[in-house]
C-alpha cells in the first residue's frame, strides 16, 4: 500500500488533526473504565507534540445518531488523557463551528485539543462531503490513527481526506497494516489461523479467504458446533447455525482439497445451562448428550490445539474458544492464550472478546500484536479493502 505515515511529515507549527479511536467504555458516573484505546493512540499524539504540531484530536463515542447525548460526550476523556500525556488537554464542546474554530485559532505549537463527539453530527455516518470539508478547514495536516473504524466510510476518515492536501496514517494504523501484512501477505510459515466465537456466519468470508493462504485452521467456540453437526454428530442443545451446516461441509471439503489441516474439538465441556453454578462434564465431541450444550473446548482439545501450534511461525487468532466470561467455561480460551504466549511464533490477535480475555488473564503483553479493531481486523481477513485505509493511498 502506498500510504505515507505521520513520522514522514513535517508537523512543525501545523494544525494537525488526528482521527483517533476514543470509543471507550464509561460507567454511569462518566469515568473511563478501560483506557486501552487511549494508550494505543499515545505514540502518535506524542510524536505530533514532539514535532511542534498543534494537535487536534477527533473521535466518536458510541452511537448517538446525530443527537447530543450527554452520556456520549468525550468531555471525561480530556482530564484522563491529560494525566496520561503529562500536559494539559483542552476540550471544546463541538467539533465544528465557532467553538471549534476559536479554540483551534488560539492553539500554539505543542498544544493538544480534544473535540467533541463527531457522531453528534448526523452527516458523519453518511460520509457527508460537506461535513468532511468543514472538518478539513480546521487543519493543515490530517492523520488517521483510528484503525477500529477503518472499515466504515465516514466523513471523519474518508470525505475529509479529499479536502486536506497533506494526509497520512498514524503510528497505530501503520502497525496494524504492517502486522496484517506479516500475517497474511508475506507470513513466516507454517501459518495457523484460529477462529472462535459464536457464529460461523460472521466469519465464513474470513475462513474462505484464508483457506488459500494458511497451512492450518483451528476452530473452537460455538461456531465449532456447526462443523460438528456437518460431520453428522449429535450436538444436543448446543448453539449452532442450522442454515450454515452445508457451508461448514464446503469449508471442510475445501480444506481437504487444498491440503490445509483443519482441527475441530475432540472433546467439549457440557452443561444443561450457561450458568457459573451449573454442573459440568467433559465428553467426546461426538457424544454430546441430548439435553446438554457444549460451552467450551475440553482439555484434550486444548492439548491437541497446543500440539498443532507448536511448529507455527505465524499465528492469527480471532474469537474465544468458549463462553469464557463464565468461569467453568473459560479454560479452553485460557489454554489457547497460554499456547500463544509460550510460542516463538509471531502472534497476531484481533477481536474485542479475545483481547478482553487476554487482559483478564494478564497475557495481553505476551502477544506480538493485539489489533484494536474487531470488525476492521475481520474484514482484512476477508480480503476486503477498508475505506479508511483506501482513502489514504497515494495515486
Amino acid at each position: 500500500m502506498k500510504i505515507r505515515t505521520v513520522d514522514q511529515l513535517d508537523l512543525s507549527g501545523k494544525r494537525t488533526l488526528i482521527r483517533v479511536d476514543f470509543n471507550v467504555p464509561m460507567d454511569k458516573a462518566g469515568n473511563v473504565t478501560d483506557n486501552t484505546r487511549l494508550e494505543a493512540a499515545l505514540p502518535t499524539i506524542r510524536l505530533a507534540i514532539e514535532r511542534g504540531a498543534k494537535t487536534i484530536l477527533l473521535s466518536h463515542l458510541g452511537r448517538p445518531k446525530g443527537k447530543r447525548l450527554p452520556e456520549m460526550s468525550l468531555a471525561p476523556v480530556a482530564p484522563l488523557l491529560s494525566r496520561m500525556l503529562g500536559r494539559p488537554v483542552s476540550f471544546v464542546e463541538d467539533c465544528l463551528g465557532e467553538p471549534a474554530e476559536t479554540a483551534v485559532a488560539a492553539m500554539k505549537p505543542g498544544d493538544v485539543l480534544l473535540l467533541e463527539n463527531v457522531r453528534y453530527h448526523a452527516g458523519e455516518e453518511k460520509n457527508d462531503e460537506e461535513l468532511g470539508k468543514r472538518l478539513a478547514a480546521l487543519c493543515d495536516v490530517y492523520v488517521n490513527d483510528a484503525f477500529a473504524t477503518a472499515h466504515r466510510g465516514h466523513s471523519s476518515n474518508v470525505a475529509i481526506v479529499k479536502f486536506v492536501k497533506e494526509h497520512a496514517a498514524g503510528l497505530l494504523m501503520k502497525n496494524e497494516i504492517a502486522y496484517f501484512e506479516k500475517a497474511l501477505v508475506s507470513p513466516a510459515r507454517p501459518l495457523a489461523a484460529i477462529f472462535g466465537g459464536a457464529k460461523i456466519s460472521g466469519k465464513i468470508e474470513a475462513i474462505d479467504h484464508v483457506l488459500d493462504t494458511v497451512d492450518k485452521i483451528l476452530i473452537g467456540g460455538a461456531m465449532a458446533n456447526t462443523f460438528l453437526a456437518a460431520l453428522g454428530y449429535g450436538i444436543g442443545k448446543s448453539l449452532y447455525e442450522a442454515g450454515m451446516v452445508d457451508t461448514a461441509k464446503r469449508v471442510l471439503a475445501g480444506a481437504a482439497e487444498r491440503k490445509v489441516r483443519l482441527y475441530l474439538p475432540v472433546d467439549v465441556v457440557v452443561a444443561e445451562r450457561l450458568e457459573a453454578s451449573a454442573p459440568t462434564r467433559t465428553v467426546p465431541a461426538q457424544e454430546i448428550p441430548g439435553g446438554m450444550m457444549a460451552l467450551d473446548i475440553g482439555p484434550a482439545t486444548g492439548t491437541l490445539f497446543r500440539e498443532a501450534l507448536h511448529d507455527a511461525k505465524t499465528i492469527v487468532w480471532n474469537g474465544p474458544m468458549g463462553a469464557f466470561e463464565t468461569a467453568p467455561f473459560a479454560a479452553g480460551t485460557q489454554a489457547v492464550m497460554r499456547a500463544l504466549a509460550e510460542s516463538d511464533a509471531i502472534t497476531i490477535v484481533g477481536g474485542g472478546d479475545t483481547d478482553t480475555a487476554l487482559h483478564k488473564a494478564g497475557l495481553f503483553s505476551r502477544m506480538s500484536y493485539v489489533s484494536t479493531g474487531g470488525g476492521a481486523f475481520l474484514e482484512l481477513l476477508e480480503g476486503k479493502h477498508l475505506p479508511g485505509i483506501a482513502a489514504l493511498e497515494e495515486e
